[in-house]
């Protein structure tokens, strides 16, 4: 959530300077002390988990605000440890980023806390690369700070964590995607390219590398970046960014940019549409054939249900809106991830929601479970879920919540 366009700023003094700009940190263990219990399992029965409406999805534990000594949260990510095969959520709070181990999700285990580089924001995000967190904040100043996951394995009491390097390339950034199979990280939202997404290159995850970035269309507020490998054999092979485009007015797309060379990335395309409020976010289909978009404002301006944009991407340089899918609230949509046949969207008031995409192609979508983290109401303002992450092995769903913290919810058995 972010209604600005940040301003032009990047020159070539920068761009030479910036490989001076990473400050190494060095790992120094804090002193122990008793981990904090979570609240536990809660079966959904009769469409309650305890206080929690759900449908399809058990309760399997909190972790609470209180616990992570924050006033609020906002994004969150998971890695699992490829060694060890547990899972780990990273939740993004205005103080910090939590770290807590989810293997066992009725009895998870907050490992600690990295502080905000600078100052304390609403807004705070978090990707992960070869065992490494990357995390960016609209904190000012606050830049990417780099965190070694596999520190993670010997922790046996809660601790306050250090990062590992800082990236002050940049100032305060609103967002962080990264294409993993290239190894470049694209910092979103930020004062350099008048907004636009900046080129980071991480394959040294502690030595991160500005290489450039796009300004043609100004402010990105977030992107989803693929080595493509979908329907239009033009683009094959080829890397491409899915950036939600908007200036706070009438002018809302997601730009497709073929950003394979990073000294020249090119405009592929627009996709528009009506009755925008303001484009937030939007997510690729695993076969890249499909794209979900929501627009987080146009249920303030416009009214109706939560709505999101399914967009045909048979044509990259011709995409064509597809399928528009009404939730059964009118609750604001705020992020959407796909994974196999289902499409998981956070909307604030409303929780956590479970579309079925199987038969998209037919223009097909239907609700098949949620869990509503904010039972207060489904009222059309920005409580409750701010993101959810879905991509565990173990079927574990992350939601976390800007009022209340932490939830792990499982699909009932």
């Amino acid at each position: 959530m972010k209604f600005r366009i940040n301003i032009f700023l990047i020159s070539v003094l920068f761009l030479w300077g910036c490989s001076n700009e990473i400050e190494r940190i060095p790992y120094v263990p804090s002193e122990p002390t008793l981990l904090i219990p979570p609240s536990g399992f809660v079966p959904c029965e009769g469409g309650q988990a305890g206080v929690y409406p759900c449908s399809g999805y058990d309760l399997q534990a909190i972790v609470s605000l209180g616990t992570f000594e924050a006033s609020s949260g906002n994004d969150s990510w998971g890695w699992t440890d490829q060694l060890t095969g547990k899972e780990y959520v990273l939740m993004g709070l205005d103080n910090g980023t939590a770290f807590i181990d989810v293997t066992t999700p009725d009895q998870p285990i907050y490992l600690g806390k990295l502080s905000t580089a600078t100052n304390p924001s609403t807004w705070r995000d978090i990707k992960v690369y070869r065992n490494h967190a990357f995390i960016v904040s609209e904190a000012a100043n606050h830049g990417m700070q780099v965190f070694d996951l596999t520190r993670l394995r010997e922790v046996t009491s809660k601790q306050n964590f250090t990062a590992d390097a800082r990236f002050t390339g940049f100032g305060n950034a609103h967002n962080i995607a990264i294409n993993e199979s290239s190894g470049i990280a694209y910092v979103i939202g930020s004062s350099l390219y008048e907004g636009g997404p900046v080129f980071i290159d991480i394959n040294d995850p502690l030595n991160p590398t500005l290489v450039g970035g796009f300004s043609e269309e100004s402010y990105t507020h977030d992107a989803h970046i693929v080595t493509y490998n979908g329907p239009d054999l033009d683009y094959t092979g080829r890397e491409i960014l899915f950036g939600s485009n908007s200036d706070g007015g009438d002018d809302n797309q997601v730009v497709i940019v073929d950003v394979t060379d990073k000294s020249n990335p090119t405009l592929i395309s627009n996709m528009t549409y009506s009755n925008g409020g303001y484009t937030h976010q939007g997510w690729l289909a695993q076969d890249h054939r499909f794209y979900y978009l929501g627009d987080e404002l146009d249920e303030i301006n416009f009214g109706g249900q939560t709505k999101t944009l399914v967009f045909d991407l048979e044509d990259l340089d011709n995409p064509v809106l597809h399928h528009t899918y009404l939730g059964p609230t009118q609750a604001i949509d705020h992020n959407v991830y796909s994974k196999n046949n289902s499409l998981f969207i956070s909307n604030y008031t409303a929780g956590f929601r479970e579309a079925n995409i199987q038969n998209i192609p037919n223009g097909a979508m239907e609700e098949v479970g949620f869990f509503d983290s904010y039972p207060s109401n489904n009222g059309v303002n920005f409580n409750g879920v701010w993101n959810v992450y879905p991509f565990f092995e173990s079927g574990v769903i992350v939601i976390s919540d800007i009022n209340s913290g932490l939830f792990l919810v499982k699909a009932s058995e």
